[in-house]
């Protein structure tokens, strides 16, 4: 006989998951403060809040004790990982060609190395 109570392991996974993914949004809201520039800010947005999304939703779906939420969980985790940082590279990459300059602090800009005097390579 069961009882409906989860077991200590499932909970204390679900804990760890919490608490990593936790800890990561936290990083991700300090850089979004804290850094100068836009592509810094969109770094520690598209790096540390997509673990740590990941990470809760996944906590989610496993203190759940459901395979088809799991499953869920387990398919929003892979198109957040796989979405979040392709979009914030798409993003910060129109924003240079825009004209968006970094910040004084940072050492090098790699955009401007690749770039041809006679346009956009083909």
């Amino acid at each position: 006989m069961t009882s409906p109570q989860p077991d200590i392991a499932v909970a204390v996974i679900v804990s760890l998951l919490l608490v990593i993914g936790s800890v990561f949004s936290l990083l991700a809201a300090l850089g979004l403060l804290r850094f100068p520039d836009l592509y810094t800010r969109m770094h520690a947005a598209s790096k540390a809040g997509t673990i740590g999304s990941s990470l809760l939703l996944l906590a989610a779906g496993v203190h759940a004790l459901d395979v088809t939420i799991l499953m869920r969980a387990l398919a929003g985790f892979v198109f957040i990982v796989l979405t979040a940082p392709i979009s914030a590279h798409l993003l910060a990459k129109a924003t240079h060609q825009a004209g968006y300059k970094l910040t004084n602090l940072s050492v090098t800009d790699q955009m401007t190395q690749g770039k041809h005097p006679s346009g956009p390579a083909s």
